[in-house]
């Protein structure tokens, strides 16, 4: 069965609701290149077909939407196993279907259930209606193998307020729904079982004819009213984000990374959800935490194209250096959790390094012609 399904929901009014299903449950809906690759020309086409007024993007299975990236595969190809231009290829292609959903010409519900990390936050974060349910773990664990937040983060994670976003990205610390939404992760908070519901009220819609259809306003009218109903759902979810604002602020109102890094194991908190975004940075890896704190500084002003352009450049570097596959397979192939990272610490990685993961290896970058 294909590890992609769509499907074309007609509305009472002679209009088209397209649905894209990722169908990978086993793997939690990781995303490959060949997902990414039918995904593509299928969102073009419904974006030039007329009858087609929203699109639906959502997965198999209750536990993730999308779990991530497949880095497994890029690991293989990275250690000897496959075609060598892999990695160049999925980069590629994922960050166009990235790029393409950001700028779609018709309202994306991305149905954000579940686990939503790495990938699958790109996808949601793409989507102009983000919807997330009361069981949504949202996060950007790379710092855990040697990665960084790519999938446009270096656009999203720096327009969060207060630090927010360097903070996500160097503990890789999980938000729920309501977090997400206060942060502006998310646009909606809509109970998970209120999913059929929202393609039969989609299709039950009055969507209008030519110029006259306003299909944002549509899916806006619908969503606001399952979000209403929805809130009992939400009403007991603790919002720890919200909760360690101050602190977040504080702690990232230092002059250097390593004096953040610092300040973060300083604290001592008998909070769960504190002492784990301690214990990620502690264990992840010095030369991601570096990257992340370089890269959103040199993305701060940055276009989007301009952004995916420079995501593109550093996650084909990373896959050229030990770090990256290191963390994979302590992390997802061995499972030891005993990654032998390059350097010991975030003082010890040297600038040189950084710069040379953040030069670009080509003439002209593959996504040059994104615009």
């Amino acid at each position: 069965m294909s590890s992609v399904l769509f499907t074309e929901h007609p509305t009472d009014d002679g209009h088209v609701i397209g649905e894209i299903k990722l169908n990978a449950e086993r793997s939690l809906n990781a995303l490959t290149l060949e997902m990414c690759e039918e995904m593509l020309p299928r969102l073009r086409g419904w974006a030039a077909d007329d009858r087609v007024v929203a699109i639906l993007l959502d997965s198999a299975g209750e536990k993730a939407f999308c779990a991530g990236g497949d880095v497994v595969n890029l690991y293989k190809t990275i250690t000897g196993e496959g075609d060598p231009s892999f990695p160049e290829r999925f980069f590629e292609t994922e960050y166009w279907l990235d790029y393409l959903l950001h700028t779609y010409p018709k309202p994306v519900i991305c149905w954000g259930n579940g686990i939503v990390m790495g990938g699958g936050m790109g996808l949601l974060s793409a989507s102009s209606h983000r919807v997330v349910t009361e069981t949504s773990r949202l996060a950007m664990p790379e710092v855990t193998i040697g990665l960084y937040p790519d999938v446009g983060a270096s656009w999203f994670l720096n327009r969060l307020p207060n630090g927010a976003g360097r903070f996500l990205a160097m503990t890789g610390c999980q938000i729920n729904a309501p977090d997400a939404l206060q942060l502006g992760l998310a646009d909606r908070c809509i109970a998970s079982d209120q999913r059929d519901s929202l393609m039969q009220q989609l299709t039950e819609a009055a969507w209008g004819k030519g110029e006259q259809t306003d299909a944002h306003g549509v899916v806006n009218r619908v969503m606001r009213e399952l979000e209403q109903t929805s809130q009992p759902a939400f009403a007991n979810l603790e919002t720890p984000i919200h909760k360690h604002a101050a602190l977040i602020r504080e702690l990232m109102d230092h002059d250097s990374v390593e004096q953040i890094v610092a300040a973060i194991a300083a604290v001592e908190s008998d909070d769960k959800w504190f002492s784990k975004a301690q214990k990620t940075l502690a264990q992840g890896s010095p030369v991601s935490v570096k990257l992340i704190d370089e890269q959103l500084k040199r993305a701060k002003h940055m276009s989007l194209a301009e952004v995916f352009q420079s995501e593109m450049v550093l996650s084909v570097q990373c896959c050229r250096h030990r770090e990256f596959p290191e963390g994979v397979r302590a992390l997802l192939v061995d499972k030891d959790g005993q990654p032998a990272w390059t350097y010991p610490d975030v003082a010890s990685v040297e600038d040189s390094f950084i710069n040379e993961l953040l030069t670009c290896p080509w003439s002209q970058n593959p996504l040059a012609d994104l615009r």
